[in-house]
């Protein structure tokens, strides 16, 4: 078995993973947020279609757990895309209770439309990085987040995530 990598002697907050993960978050988010300040929908809103293009999600459910937010704030969302026909809401026919959301052709020329703006971002923000270091960067954060999908989560957490998610 390894060495763990973390010692609680020495242990560093500022140098922890989910403490770097969290501040990389909060600097890039309002800079995507910026890239749609003059787009005809909000960085949200063109998250909530590009979670439906990817097929990362298809309910308000879904997308809320991808993104962190409650499902209401999801729902006002969806209902705005849906306003403007870019996404459609149906019944699944196995359980009356999930309402699956489809990517409209409006919503796919949408998205793909907007899509640069992003590119564009974190193009500049990797400028510093290597191909391969940003391939690895990459590759590592996929195998973060399926270790973190590995391990499971307390039963107080898993609760109050779940409560979250249907309030």
């Amino acid at each position: 078995m390894p060495k763990p990598f973390y010692d609680a002697d020495s242990f560093n907050g500022c140098k922890s993973i989910g403490y770097l993960i969290r501040r990389c978050h909060n600097k890039m988010l309002p800079r995507a947020e910026a890239q749609f300040a003059d787009a005809e929908l909000t960085f949200s809103q063109w998250v909530v279609l590009m979670s439906l293009r990817d097929k990362a999600a298809d309910t308000c459910a879904d997308i809320a757990r991808n993104m962190n937010h409650d499902t209401g704030a999801v729902t006002r969302l969806v209902d705005q895309l849906e306003k403007r026909k870019l996404v459609a809401r149906t019944r699944s026919t196995a359980d009356r209770r999930v309402v699956h959301l489809k990517l409209l052709p409006a919503g796919k020329t949408m998205a793909k439309a907007l899509t640069p703006r992003m590119v564009d971002f974190w193009n500049s923000v990797l400028a510093d990085f290597s191909r391969a270091e940003a391939a690895s960067l990459l590759a590592l954060l996929e195998r973060l987040d399926a270790r973190l999908d590995a391990h499971p989560l307390p039963a107080a957490a898993a609760k109050a995530r779940k409560t979250k998610a249907t309030s």
